[in-house]
């Protein structure tokens, strides 16, 4: 399957610490970060997939004692990734690098966030993006995950003056892409978010938390 990235790290590049301006109040996320916390033995190893500035899920697991990797495509947001969160670990890599055979090995995890991060990718990737996480974690790993509700295919939109491509699904069609990947739903909740500047449109953010199932 040809990987069609581009402007996508380079608008993630130019926005930076804007992103986390525009969205200062992620309760979904902590909230999901908090589920991991509660059910990980201490120590356990979390890969932060698109952790942008690693703030607040990188520095959240972190504080709470574990092993986090993060990845992002964006350099500049590693770099503030690095800067906010010293005492993690962060790559500029894209999820398929990660993907068996690829070139980069990270080893396995006790856990996988990945917060607004599969949205990035056209439809035709996401199961596999999906299969990929579920052969990067240990026998019986979590899997925190949250997307836009919303049924589009690699569309773009502006975004803090800049212009991404997104893709999303319906909840039941996001739901069957997870539970295909070999995850079991452990939780779900939802929040209607508004970022706060003009150019993003309010939202339905859906959190799901599940567990490797084989």
């Amino acid at each position: 399957m040809p990987i069609d990235r581009t402007g996508q790290a380079e608008a993630f590049d130019a926005i930076g610490d804007r992103y986390d301006e525009a969205f200062p109040h992620k309760e979904g996320q902590v909230s999901a970060g908090d589920w991991l916390i509660e059910t990980l033995p201490p120590g356990s190893r979390v890969l932060d997939l698109g952790c942008g500035t690693g703030v607040p899920t990188a520095r959240q697991l972190t504080d709470a004692g574990f092993d986090v990797v993060g990845v992002d495509l964006s350099g500049g947001m590693v770099d503030l990734a690095r800067q906010y969160v010293p005492a993690a670990t962060f790559h500029q890599l894209d999820l398929a690098d990660l993907r068996p055979g690829g070139p980069r090995d990270l080893g396995r995890f006790d856990a996988v966030a990945a917060f607004f991060s599969l949205l990035m990718l056209p439809r035709a990737e996401i199961p596999l993006a999906v299969r990929t996480i579920h052969q990067v974690l240990a026998p019986g790993g979590l899997f925190v995950l949250s997307m836009v509700e919303a049924d589009v295919d690699d569309f773009e939109i502006p975004f803090l003056g800049h212009t991404i491509r997104v893709s999303g699904y319906l909840r039941e069609d996001l739901r069957k892409v997870v539970e295909d990947g070999g995850f079991e739903i452990v939780r779900e909740f939802s929040y209607t978010f508004a970022p706060a500047v003009a150019d993003v449109p309010p939202e339905e953010q859906v959190f799901l938390c599940c567990r490797r199932s084989d």
